[in-house]
């Protein structure tokens, strides 16, 4: 399996980890400059954004939350020679469901829409991780 077919759902991810954070620059740029919301107000991370910057912060936020192990495992998986068709396409599946839960994080934000998303994507890095560690351990290729 080439690199680079093993990296593409990783560069989607980092992808869209900056893509929510312009969006979430461009979102509290605009409160400040409209007056909404003061520099006194947020110098100490007080949360008093407008709720549309703070989905997108929320957002960001998350983005450090699960792809941190999506991240690892990737490198594990390259490291070790172990990524092959599943892998790639657990992965791909892993990062529409992140996109998908992002996208509904930053516009409609239904909890229960943005929940069974993120519920998806956990199960299937859960899954990721628990074949990796099986190879690992019985020594399968």
């Amino acid at each position: 399996m080439s690199i680079q077919f093993v990296l593409l759902p990783l560069f989607v991810e980092v992808l869209l980890t900056f893509a929510v954070m312009f969006g979430m620059m461009y979102c509290r740029t605009s409160s400040l400059h409209r007056g909404e919301t003061r520099f006194e107000d947020i110098a100490l991370r007080e949360p008093n954004w407008p709720v549309r910057a703070s989905q997108f912060a929320y957002s960001f936020s998350n983005q450090f939350e699960l792809p941190v192990l999506f991240y690892v495992l990737t490198i594990l998986e390259i490291i070790t020679h172990h990524a092959d068709l599943l892998f790639v396409v657990l992965a791909w599946i892993f990062v529409v469901t992140r996109w998908m839960q992002a996208l509904v994080h930053v516009t409609s934000n239904n909890v229960r829409v943005r929940g069974g998303f993120y519920g998806i994507g956990a199960l299937v890095l859960v899954i990721m991780w628990l074949i990796y560690i099986v190879r690992i351990l019985l020594a399968l290729p």
